[in-house]
């Protein structure tokens, strides 16, 4: 009896990796980073503000928090952005 093992492709072993901003800063690093033209990683935005979501260029977006903003920002309130966020 024999036993073969196989090794793993090397794309199979490759860390993914995601960045996450959020709202109007962490959009702002996100946009910076893909116009560095950051290679290897995956981009997203979360926002309340639909607008900054709408002119984003990142590929993945996400709106916090629809029903407490209706779609405004959060207006530098940490409150209102930790309610949008749950």
């Amino acid at each position: 009896m024999s036993i073969e093992f196989l090794s793993p492709e090397v794309d199979e072993l490759a860390p993914r990796i995601a960045v996450i901003g959020v709202g109007g800063a962490g959009g702002n690093a996100i946009a910076n980073m893909m116009r560095a033209d950051v290679q290897g990683v995956d981009f997203l935005v979360a926002n309340t503000d639909a607008q900054a979501l709408k002119q984003s260029i990142a590929p993945q977006r996400i709106q916090l928090g629809t029903k407490i903003t209706q779609g405004l920002g959060a207006g530098a309130r940490p409150e209102i952005g930790r309610a949008a966020a749950e």
